[in-house]
């Protein structure tokens, strides 16, 4: 359907009739399903399992962190799985892996079966979330990429706001067991024949853009560059850094926020917060191919830190959910920057396998931050200390993302 026999003519990418926005759509819905049961899932399985199975927190917990561990080593190829196999046989992988493993959750009787079940779990996540996303939209948007990935990713907000809560609601109905069943099924039945009819063979991007670039001989070895290379450590380390935070801060703000304002503000705080990840997505979707977008990274830190710093210091109910809004508003974008600063700084030949690689190291670092969050708020027998490291590692990522490689390393 998408073959186009005119691969030299130019493409217009900003055109509605552009099969790369269908790309898009199936993104948006891939999306959906991979981080309603791969990501915001977690927390469900986590509850789930402790009634039905009486087993300690600290023993589901673990299988979680092994998920997110494991998930992050097969994420490191999934460029090189898209470039060999191409992105049709790839997305209807990590669609099968992600409904295997939904079907394994709702079936665990044993500890064992749960640390095989967040295996095949791992698969799925890497199937159908970022690293997969920003690589095939990648192979059909040059220009409008930032937009694309932007659009697409809202399904990822998408599958934590009505995902998570109709899987709930369905497991009230029908049991936890059945409940992932028919999940799993529906996946299946939505995304296959999509991905069947809808996802083609890409264009010929390089083809039209005009400028070649300079192609690595391999995978190992432009991961081996990168990691020795200035300006990708940067991008990387900076990520990986405000990751880390954001996903420690947001997974503990119920807590920090129930004694202080109440269950049900918190409730509310958290509801604002995720709604501002996609409005904030969604603007910066607008303009952020034409921005200096390490620029715009480190200001959306400090504005992270400066959110913090109210959170902290500042106990009223209103005042609180503001400054949960300002943090949510770049929330979203978080995710997609890496992927179009490597598009503009690096070998677009490399693309997939750097991104997958910087997506990987993200994965493992913010693999911690719950737990390093709660070890120190255990410790100092509150949450000031642990956001206060949030707020140091927010300035001191906006500090690094300004460091940039040397021209000649990043054609290498």
């Amino acid at each position: 359907m998408l073959d186009n026999p005119r691969q030299a003519a130019p493409i217009d990418e900003s055109s509605l009739r552009y099969d790369g926005w269908h790309i898009v759509a199936v993104c948006f819905l891939l999306a959906t399903f991979g981080w309603g049961l791969g990501f915001y899932g977690q927390s469900v399985y986590v509850a789930e399992l402790q009634r039905a199975r009486g087993w300690p927190t600290s023993l589901i917990s673990s299988g979680t962190t092994f998920f997110y561990l494991f998930g992050a080593l097969l994420v490191v190829f999934v460029g090189e799985a898209v470039r060999k196999y191409g992105p049709r046989i790839c997305l209807i992988a990590g669609t099968l892996a992600m409904s295997a493993a939904a079907v394994a959750i709702g079936a665990v009787r044993e500890p064992w079966q749960l640390y095989l079940a967040d295996a095949v779990l791992a698969f799925g996540w890497a199937g159908t979330s970022l690293a997969m996303i920003t690589n095939t939209i990648s192979l059909w948007f040059d220009q409008k990429r930032g937009m694309a990935i932007s659009l697409a990713l809202n399904g990822a907000s998408f599958g934590g706001i009505v995902g998570v809560p109709l899987l709930v609601t369905l497991i009230g109905r029908i049991g936890f067991e059945s409940a992932m069943f028919t999940v799993a099924g529906a996946m299946l039945v939505l995304l296959v024949p999509v991905i069947l009819f809808v996802v083609g063979r890409p264009p010929d991007l390089h083809g039209w853009q005009g400028t070649a670039k300079v192609k690595p001989q391999s995978s190992a070895q432009v991961r081996a560059w990168a990691l020795r290379d200035v300006g990708f450590l940067a991008v990387t380390i900076a990520f990986a850094l405000v990751l880390f935070a954001q996903v420690g801060f947001i997974v503990h703000l119920i807590s920090f926020l129930d004694p202080i304002i109440g269950r049900e503000r918190a409730a509310v705080a958290v509801a604002v917060l995720t709604a501002m990840a996609v409005i904030g997505r969604v603007l910066f979707s607008m303009v952020i191919d034409r921005l200096n977008q390490r620029l715009a990274s480190a200001l959306s830190f400090l504005s992270q830190a400066a959110a913090l710093l109210v959170v902290i210091n500042l106990h009223n109910d209103y005042v609180l959910i503001a400054a949960c809004a300002v943090f949510g508003f770049s929330v979203g974008n978080l995710i997609t920057m890496p992927s179009l600063i490597v598009q503009r700084e690096f070998d677009s030949a490399s693309f997939g396998v750097l991104i997958s690689l910087n997506t990987a190291i993200n994965q493992v670092t913010y693999a911690f931050g719950p737990g390093v969050v709660g070890v120190l708020r255990d410790f100092s027998g509150g949450y000031t200390l642990p956001f206060y490291l949030c707020i140091a590692l927010e300035v001191a990522a906006a500090a690094l993302i300004m460091v940039r490689g040397t021209p000649r390393a990043r054609t290498s």
